[in-house]
């Protein structure tokens, strides 16, 4: 009886309950935004980190963020071959350069023809991303002045003029830091907070493009270890063997697994997860980004509590009477709360699921327009669901003080 009864007097007045359900639904789509650009920020920031072929990896021990890696001596790196666990080292050169459209201006609404794109490079002997279209390709970045394009980086890079031509099976030329450069293959990355592109090439390339760098200081160490080895005692190993020098001043920012600083020297020594996780912290602690999204979410909580609040008052206060007259009738307050609050559970499901729609809509939207990694997840959905329902019932729970008012002896 109490479910029917409820749905009864939302449904008494057709247009509050609208206006209601619409309330709920901005709420929801601005948390699915909030929180759906925060995951997309934290993936996008970590997608090349998740593809290393590392179990260990060597960085500076100032480093904060992927984008703007604080370098190291390469010789720091040469040291963990002495330890018999080593089955192969990889250093890794990271930097943003300029990077000419081959189209100019790139779009119609474009105003500059160069734009800074994330370049990688690497001993092409190794194979050190775990990207199928990369491997398939080291044989080219193998060449002098060959790189690989990030075919869905932004179009402000003339993507689609390269994604075109290469499909046809012509050559694509450009310049990074005014060097001319042929593009010999793509592959799949993704923008990022970070980097509106990204481009792969060999280390010596890389140097190339840029000869301001030293080719003995590098920005990421890869270390592999033989199969079944433990990852622990190697670092140990490890960090006791660069131990064996000075160490430099300074400070030093990154953090082991037991929250500890695991450096050596001028090196920090990371497993595979941890090198993950430092990004992802980065991003979600260093930056003003995290802070904000988190700040939408919560007024998109906010404002649905306002909304709920504001229907769920005025839908008790326009039923007092009833609710007297069932209390006559013997009813306890305990079966109105109950009654209040099914209420709020049917406006948090109504609500939720256009919410749902127009927001899996919005991420499709802004994936086309941005190429971030940005869609609907079960444990996204689950968490707005979630926070609709507690929103839902604490309004409830503010707005059944009005049922005290609800006397029998008014009817009389």
């Amino acid at each position: 009886m109490g479910i029917p009864l409820a749905w009864l007097q939302l449904s008494r007045e057709r247009m509050r309950l609208l206006v209601a359900l619409a309330g709920i639904t901005f709420a929801d789509v601005l948390m699915f935004v909030q929180l759906g650009f925060r995951d997309a920020l934290f993936e996008s920031a970590i997608l090349v980190h998740r593809n290393l072929r590392a179990d260990l990896v060597l960085i500076n021990p100032q480093s904060q963020a992927f984008f703007a890696m604080q370098q190291f001596p390469r010789r720091r790196l040469y040291q963990a071959l002495s330890l018999p666990e080593v089955a192969s080292i990889s250093p890794m050169y990271v930097d943003l350069l300029p990077w000419k459209s081959p189209v100019c201006p790139p779009t119609p609404t474009a105003t500059s023809c160069t734009r800074s794109i994330l370049v990688m490079g690497f001993n092409p002997a190794f194979s050190v991303l775990d990207f199928p279209e990369v491997e398939a390709n080291l044989g080219q970045i193998r060449q002098a002045d060959v790189v690989l394009f990030d075919r869905i980086s932004r179009e402000e890079f003339g993507t689609e003029f390269i994604n075109k031509e290469f499909a046809a099976g012509r050559p694509v030329q450009t310049e990074i830091n005014r060097r001319r450069v042929q593009v010999g293959g793509l592959f799949e990355l993704g923008a990022s907070f970070s980097a509106d592109g990204n481009v792969i090439t060999s280390d010596l390339n890389f140097l190339r493009m840029f000869p301001g760098r030293q080719a003995a200081q590098i920005d990421v160490g890869l270390i592999t270890l033989q199969p079944g080895t433990d990852v622990e005692p190697v670092r140990a190993k490890l960090r006791q063997l660069l131990n064996t020098e000075l160490k430099i001043p300074g400070q030093f920012l990154c953090q082991g697994a037991s929250g500890s600083p695991e450096f050596a020297n001028d090196v920090c020594i990371l497993t595979h997860g941890e090198f993950v996780e430092l990004e992802r912290h980065y991003w979600a602690t260093g930056t003003a980004i995290g802070f904000i999204f988190g700040l939408g979410t919560v007024m998109g909580f906010v404002v649905g509590i306002v909304v709920v609040y504001q229907i769920l008052y005025t839908d008790v206060s326009d039923h007092l009477a009833e609710y007297a007259t069932l209390k006559a009738m013997g009813y306890t307050d305990g079966y109105l709360l109950v009654v209040v609050f099914q209420e709020a559970m049917i406006l948090a499901v109504l609500g939720f699921i256009p919410g749902f729609f127009v927001s899996n809509g919005l991420y499709a939207l802004t994936q086309a327009a941005t190429q971030l990694p940005i869609a609907m997840t079960v444990g996204r959905a689950v968490t707005v669901f979630s926070m609709t329902v507690i929103m839902c019932f604490l309004a409830g729970a503010v707005s059944v003080r009005r049922l005290g008012a609800a006397d029998p002896a008014d009817i009389f």
